[in-house]
């Protein structure tokens, strides 16, 4: 195929040669290739500035990563087929991990698919598209849905914060199947439903799979606090393992109604929760000297830009000092983290502080990452953004 040409500055494919994907709008040579030719979403081979290929990219003027690479062949575009091809190679990876249909089936960047995020739910699949490029394949995308996993109803949840970005329109439109109102999950053994209206992301974060089984080791004959529960994925699947009770912290109503939902379908009558903004409860709780054998915080993302970077790290530091308050004399502190500009390194230094601030001693006895349906580019820092530690909390042991 014939595309059009994208130039880059002298020394800026570096990136890009040692694995990245995404051009940044002040890489390119606007000389020789301005920007405002290209519309949002169309097909150009990149070159670099010695006029050596470096391969197709999709485009868009308006956005700050302007470029990103979908072929290493400059010959060779996103084709229907190739699209297909690459959701297909997604789904043995994902068929080989899990022997049930519940899993990201398509992880972006990570599959070759930049802009694209597909969850499976069961019979139920959910698409998320986030970049012009994306968009103009939607259709294509939904064809191979259906051929790859016959899927009974496939939402496209087009409502994410990067469309915007993109210059995209936000919308939630049922394509496929009988009108789904409730996604199905099973993971690490237990059932959730989680409703489709106003569900965070794709409605569901298999992200952590891995960090929640291994807290189940932890949970029997333990009373637990989850903060920033959404829809208990950590505190049921915890009380499903064991524990005699569990409290589930959420600021959202619809959050809090469905743990409810969750621990009545798993046959649990041991979970309680609280309403209310997690640091706000958190407080509370001590006042009232609560006390607690694990606490899992999982919040949002504090840091979602690198400008957030100080205010999001002491955002953490607060949040890590309020959970060590609550535990017991010999307790674990479950401390994860979505935010992609936040290293591991940095999280358990935040919680050493953390421990020294209030007299703790802490043992750092497990890290854990995102779960093999989430793989990490190395060339791509940005894929690598799930931490989790598994912190030991001793009073008046030193």
């Amino acid at each position: 195929m014939n595309f059009p040409v994208l130039y880059l500055r002298k020394g800026a494919e570096r990136r890009l040669r040692a694995g990245h994907l995404w051009v940044y709008s002040n890489e390119v040579d606007i000389q020789r290739s301005p920007l405002t030719q290209f519309e949002a979403g169309t097909q150009a081979e990149l070159r670099a500035s010695n006029d050596k290929p470096l391969g197709v990219i999709f485009v868009n003027p308006h956005a700050l990563i302007c470029g990103r690479l979908i072929s290493r062949d400059a010959a060779q575009g996103m084709t229907p087929n190739r699209l297909t091809q690459r959701m297909e190679m997604a789904l043995v990876l994902r068929e080989r991990l899990f022997d049930k249909p519940f899993y990201r089936w398509v992880f972006g960047d990570s599959d070759g698919l930049s802009g694209l995020v597909i969850d499976r739910f069961g019979d139920t699949v959910v698409v998320q598209i986030s970049t012009a490029g994306m968009e103009q394949m939607k259709e294509s995308i939904v064809r191979a849905v259906q051929r790859l996993a016959h899927a009974k109803a496939i939402i496209l949840k087009n409502d994410g914060k990067m469309r915007s970005v993109e210059g995209l329109s936000s919308y939630v439109e049922q394509v496929h199947g009988p009108e789904a109102t409730l996604l199905e999950v099973e993971e690490n053994g237990v059932r959730f439903e989680v409703p489709l209206e106003g569900g965070q992301k794709t409605g569901w974060f298999y992200d952590h799979r891995m960090n929640r089984q291994r807290l189940q080791a932890y949970a029997p004959g333990k009373r637990v606090l989850d903060v920033f529960s959404y829809v208990g994925g950590w505190g049921i699947q915890a009380a499903c393992a064991g524990a005699t009770q569990v409290t589930c912290v959420d600021s959202s109503s619809a959050a809090v109604d469905s743990v409810h939902h969750n621990a009545k379908l798993n046959g649990l009558d041991n979970v309680e929760t609280i309403e209310g903004d997690a640091f706000d409860a958190l407080k509370a709780l001590a006042e009232e000297k609560e006390k607690y054998d694990i606490v899992v915080l999982d919040p949002p993302a504090f840091i979602p830009r690198r400008r957030d970077q100080k205010a999001g790290e002491q955002a953490y530091a607060r949040l890590n000092q309020l959970g060590l308050r609550l535990l017991d004399r010999d307790g674990i502190l479950v401390s994860a983290s979505c935010s992609m500009h936040l290293s591991q390194e940095k999280l358990v230094d935040i919680i050493r502080g953390s421990g020294r601030k209030i007299d703790r001693f802490v043992q750092l006895l497990e890290q854990g990452h995102q779960a093999p349906d989430h793989p990490i580019i190395p060339g791509i820092p940005e894929t690598d953004y799930i931490k989790s530690c598994f912190i030991r909390s001793l009073t008046g042991f030193m």
